[in-house]
């Protein structure tokens, strides 16, 4: 057990949910959640928007602030972790049984990899207490009547084969970003959408918890694909728009710590998507309905599709690393570059993967730990979001079945040493999903039709 972890949950007992401000600075909407860890420090994130983006003209106050009381029990993961007190005061609101349950469960599961990595062997029921001390809000004489699709969009290749399968409901569709910055804005416009039809949202991380990570408090990764939820709900309400359309695949629910639970994507997750909309409609009651267009199809085939899309090959990227610097590049160092260069190379030649990522990523030695964790013959899966090992090992098979020249050295690893069959059929669709019957067969139509 980590002792660091048992050290700092015994100085610092409790953290405290104070309170929600909404604010209106200039043309934006300002939401700070203030975060309390007693005798350490006090945390007010922030997340803002234009109050232009508002079309809902019933928008009801109570509701909106619940919904709003609900991201900041999101948020709080993030700072809850840097020392995992053993009791959660809520002051801003009111939780009941089921809540508490739903949101201990999410707390529990997105920091699986977090507990995982910082070897903190805890359960769910041990983690920590409740304390409610707010008040509930009532929800009274609540009308919603919504329209269209709003899309998240994270500039990979997974939200732009939702954008153009959905592209014939372009006039009632919106994109919806998370801290716009390079390959997620431009994919929007390549789609063909304008500045008025992308919601943007301004997430801060409040600096004090970046100061603690640096002074050696407990840090890892937190189920920011929740964060999404709840944020684009809540956009979506004051937006009018009908359904949250997600871009999360199949393989997301495939276990990075195989034999385990623990999920690096646990929020991008089947199990999630179904517990969030259970969670929806219980506390909001509204006709918003949110769901993965995806959730049939494996990664293979999400790049079967987008290898199509050539108006993107040069502006989307997938890689987290990349997107941390200045610009959003490839960082062709890391095992979402590898994955996601090795789903593509099942369907694009070799020339125009070197100039997608500006080198063979086949040649790169210094990948060759990622990818043994890929192909499954390592101690976990990348902690990363990559697909599963069978379509790891299934198109890497399809790319050496047609490879020309001598094969390069990730490759050639592979065939001497750990090559095996497996089998997919790239026309089957997984029947355990959310997709309205209209968008299925929309997706139905494009995987069966795309050799034609």
């Amino acid at each position: 057990m980590n002792t660091k972890f048992l050290e700092l949950r015994e100085k610092y007992k409790e953290i405290i949910y104070r309170e929600f401000l909404i604010d209106e600075v200039d043309n934006d909407l300002v939401i700070t959640f203030v975060f309390e860890i007693p005798g350490l420090t006090i945390f007010k994130p922030t997340i803002s928007f234009s109050k232009d983006l508002i079309k809902n003209s019933f928008v009801n106050d109570e509701l909106m602030k619940k919904i709003i009381f609900h991201i900041g029990m999101i948020e709080l993961i993030s700072y809850y972790k840097c020392c995992c007190p053993k009791k959660v005061v809520i002051e801003a609101g009111y939780l009941s049984d089921y809540d508490m349950s739903w949101f201990k469960k999410l707390f529990y599961n997105g920091l699986g990899e977090f507990l995982y990595k910082n070897n903190i062997e805890i359960s769910e029921d041990d983690l920590f207490d409740f304390d409610i001390k707010g008040e509930e809000i009532i929800l009274k004489d609540v009308f919603y009547q919504g329209y269209g699709n709003l899309i998240p969009v994270g500039g990979g290749k997974d939200s732009v084969v939702t954008l153009e399968l959905l592209k014939e409901y372009k006039d009632d569709n919106m994109c919806f970003i998370i801290n716009p910055k390079g390959a997620n804005i431009e994919c929007c416009y390549v789609a063909e959408y304008n500045d008025s039809d992308v919601v943007k949202i301004k997430r801060v991380i409040d600096k004090n918890l970046l100061d603690l990570n640096s002074q050696g408090f407990l840090n890892g990764h937190t189920p920011f694909s929740s964060i999404v939820a709840f944020i684009s709900y809540l956009m979506a309400y004051l937006t009018n728009k009908k359904y949250i359309v997600l871009s999360n695949e199949n393989s997301a629910n495939e276990a990075t710590v195989i034999g385990t639970k623990i999920n690096h994507q646990y929020s991008k997750s089947y199990e999630f998507e179904k517990d969030f909309h259970e969670f929806t409609m219980k506390n909001y009651g509204i006709d918003i309905m949110y769901f993965s267009m995806l959730r049939p199809l494996k990664e293979i085939q999400i790049a079967m599709l987008f290898s199509k899309y050539t108006k993107y090959h040069k502006v989307f990227k997938s890689c987290n690393l990349g997107s941390k610097g200045s610009t959003w590049e490839w960082c062709c160092s890391c095992p979402k570059c590898l994955f996601v260069y090795i789903m593509l190379a099942a369907f694009l030649p070799k020339n125009e993967m070197v100039e997608m990522f500006s080198k063979d990523l086949f040649e790169e030695v210094s990948l060759e730990k990622d990818f043994i964790e890929l192909i499954g013959e390592g101690e976990t899966k990348p902690f990363e979001c990559v697909g599963s090992i069978s379509e790891v090992v299934y198109a890497l098979n399809r790319i050496i079945s047609k490879y020309e020249g001598k094969l390069p050295y990730l490759l050639n690893l592979y065939k001497e040493k750990y090559m095996r069959d497996e089998n997919i059929d790239l026309n089957e669709m997984d029947s355990m999903h959310n997709v309205i019957s209209e968008y299925l067969e929309i997706l139905k139509e494009n995987v069966l039709n795309y050799e034609k």
